[in-house]
């Protein structure tokens, strides 16, 4: 099997195609239904980790991989990983505990679908199927690499990162927060992991310190223009396009860069960001140009 991703000069339209064909049939290996008495867990797993989405995470994962020339195998093991992480959250998410949604991704949320105890148990198995992902000899032949991995993604999706800014999240419920708590908590609850997403070529490929500098700082960037853009499809978008509640967070009462900022404030902020991810990866001139398509479409799309 041809250890290429895809061809120099790829469009982002089919490196996203490509990142999802290769994420998902890697996924659907790793959560084969056993004929047991648990497959009722593994089948909320894969119908949470394989509903239809973008896979922006684990095309960041690649994208950043190519960068560096990591192999095929050891990119899509951690962009398996990263997008087992992001399912577990989404389904946590939804809970009605947490945001009590009824759709995601266009379908029934998990607990809908299953039920809500089978539903905390498949975020469970797939957060931690995810850090087994990453300690296997497939992900890298390095076993320092491997743990450097494992801190990295534990550091983004624990309580210093996406879980973190999850409970600030839950506290903007019945606290106002200003501009600066706003950018925190989505710098913790979105950006930590993009920033995972985005470095985790570099760490696979050991890469020196000045280039992570960079990737970080794109990925800095990167997840608060997608948050802002976000809280623009919430209060602009319909539920049709983005295949969850929207007008969520207006109900509930909570501060978002758009409720801060203004629509158009907020627009213009998001493009700012964008223009300084872009930036970032001058030093690797021409190979970062998906990385930079990238960046372009998270403030255009429509979902």
């Amino acid at each position: 099997m041809s250890e290429i991703l895809w061809q120099s000069g790829v469009s982002l339209t089919e490196a996203s195609a490509r990142a999802i064909e290769l994420t998902d049939a890697l996924i659907g290996r790793l959560l084969e239904v056993p004929p047991d008495l648990e497959a009722r867990v593994y089948e909320a797993m894969r119908y949470s980790a394989l509903a239809p989405g973008k896979r922006l995470r684990p095309l960041l994962v690649l994208a950043g991989s190519t960068l560096f020339g990591v192999s095929r195998t050891s990119a899509l093991q951690v962009a398996a990983a990263i997008e087992m992480v992001h399912a577990y959250s989404l389904i946590h998410d939804d809970l009605p505990a947490m945001d009590n949604s009824d759709l995601r991704r266009g379908r029934a949320t998990c607990h809908k679908e299953f039920d809500e105890a089978t539903a905390i148990l498949a975020g469970d198995g797939l957060l931690t199927m995810a850090f087994e992902v990453l300690a296997q000899s497939d992900t890298h032949g390095d076993p320092n690499v491997r743990c450097e991995l494992v801190s990295a993604l534990a550091g983004a999706a624990g309580a210093a990162g996406m879980v973190g800014g999850q409970m600030i999240d839950l506290i903007a419920e019945t606290q106002t927060l200003d501009i600066g708590a706003i950018t925190r908590l989505q710098r913790m609850k979105t950006g930590a992991l993009i920033a995972f997403a985005c470095e985790a070529g570099a760490i696979l490929a050991k890469a020196t310190h000045e280039l992570r500098i960079a990737l970080r700082g794109y990925a800095h960037n990167l997840g608060l223009a997608f948050q802002i853009a976000d809280d623009l499809l919430d209060v602009e978008g319909s539920a049709e396009q983005t295949g969850k509640p929207v007008g969520a967070d207006a109900a509930a009462g909570k501060a978002t860069f758009v409720s801060i900022l203004g629509v158009e404030r907020a627009r213009d902020q998001a493009e700012l960001l964008i223009r300084q991810a872009i930036m970032h990866l001058d030093v690797f001139e021409e190979r970062a140009e998906l990385l930079r398509q990238v960046a372009r479409f998270v403030i255009t799309r429509s979902s």
